[in-house]
């Protein structure tokens, strides 16, 4: 009999990845990685991951692939994650219809990664929405701004870990995002096209969603403006009853405008004079230390019941218990050589914390981009209460420390 694999379309370097691929081995399954630099992933050299150097942009290759492996295995299943970004998905929605496996609807995930398109079908639908405008070039980027008035957040219509996204509270910082934008620094992987977009302001809430069920509901919080870099994360979110129930009516509004009727999603919010404001629609599992915040905080485990659904199996979402689970990202405040990191292993003996994580590991250049890139590890602590919690987070936190050299000038 051959073995049942479970194929992954690229990976992540932030933790889901290696989730994934141990969640699968403890079903029986095999997972191999496709991807088109399996290097960047160094789980799968600690996991013993089979790995396939194979152009992940390319449909045909990876079909190929595929039909290739399934002489060998028994493909069980086709998943995949937003590295390099949210196409992957699209992909691997094509991969599933290809193959008669379980599946997302292709055309529905590449609508979602169009953040244009994304924004229309909702607004038609009634979904409340900030004022938005399209721009290919600076000209329509001002008038739109005009129009809509500042400030305003500027954002390419497609990519993801808020890579590009900036908050313009005036002209100045306008022109030097545009310039930024369009002039050559930031890499567009298709021609411009620039997102104009109403600075919805309010907390920000996420429901994490599994087909037309909505799993929990956290909230987060930034760094300093303007950039949107995370700072912190919390399941159960602090709501009212009234906003859970607002907040649950709009997700599942989402879900019918953009035909989502299959596994996971994801969907950022605003709570504003206006009440919920939906802010972006992924259609995916959130990615980590979103999945492990949730099973601390209500014992359900995204990633294996995503993969349950993936190769055909029945899941189970019901929820086990109930406490406080919140992340803290770890942000360096300027460029340079990290060169050491010290107290992490007091930190991760503080009763309560459940999980410290490194992106990246000592000497490595940083280089701040005002993104997701920006963060380089986690901290997560659980406990039954929000203020036990916080204060256990606060503890481990003030417990590491890091050390950064800066660069050598042009004189040095």
């Amino acid at each position: 009999m051959p073995k049942n694999a479970l194929i992954l379309i690229e990976g992540s370097k932030m933790g889901t990845g290696q989730m994934y691929v141990q969640a699968a081995k403890g079903l029986g399954l095999h997972p191999i990685t496709l991807s088109a630099d399996p290097a960047r992933y160094d789980y799968l050299a600690t996991e013993n991951n089979d790995a396939i150097r194979v152009d992940t942009d390319d449909l045909d290759a990876l079909i190929r692939e595929c039909s290739r492996l399934r002489e060998i295995y028994h493909i069980a299943g086709i998943t995949g994650f937003p590295n390099p970004g949210e196409a992957v998905y699209a992909t691997v929605a094509k991969l599933c219809r290809h193959f008669g496996l379980p599946g997302p609807n292709p055309e529905s995930i590449e609508r979602c990664c169009d953040k244009s398109a994304q924004r229309q079908l909702l607004a038609e639908a009634g979904v409340p929405v900030p004022a938005y405008r399209m721009a290919t070039n600076a000209a329509e980027i001002e008038m739109a701004a005009a129009e809509i008035g500042l400030p305003v957040i500027l954002k390419p219509a497609v990519g993801n870990g808020s890579t590009g996204v900036r908050l313009c509270r005036g002209a100045e910082e306008l022109a030097e995002h545009m310039v930024y934008l369009l002039g050559g620094t930031y890499e567009w992987q298709t021609s411009p096209r620039i997102l104009v977009e109403e600075f919805a302001q309010g907390p920000y809430f996420v429901a994490d969603i599994m087909g037309n069920t909505i799993i929990e509901i956290g909230a987060g919080d930034f760094g300093p403006p303007p950039n949107f870099v995370y700072r912190e994360y919390t399941y159960p979110a602090p709501l009212t009853d009234y906003q859970r129930a607002r907040i649950a009516d709009v997700s599942l509004s989402c879900l019918r405008a953009l035909a989502l009727r299959w596994g996971p999603t994801n969907i950022e919010f605003r709570w504003t004079e206006r009440g919920p404001v939906v802010i972006e629609v992924n259609p995916r599992l959130a990615c980590s230390p979103d999945p492990q915040l949730i099973q601390l905080a209500n014992g359900v485990d995204l990633v294996t019941e995503h993969i349950k659904l993936v190769i055909g199996n029945e899941w189970d979402l019901r929820k086990r218990h109930w406490q406080t689970a919140t992340a803290r990202f770890l942000v360096p405040d300027r460029d340079g050589t990290l060169d050491r990191i010290e107290g992490a292993d007091q930190a991760a003996d503080v009763p309560g914390v459940a999980e410290i994580t490194w992106y990246i590991k000592p000497p490595t250049p940083i280089i701040m981009k005002g993104d997701s890139r920006d963060c380089i590890g986690h901290v997560i602590a659980a406990s039954p209460t929000p203020t036990q919690t916080s204060t256990i987070l606060q503890r481990a936190v003030d417990s590491i420390t890091w050390s950064i050299t800066p660069f050598p000038t042009i004189d040095e």
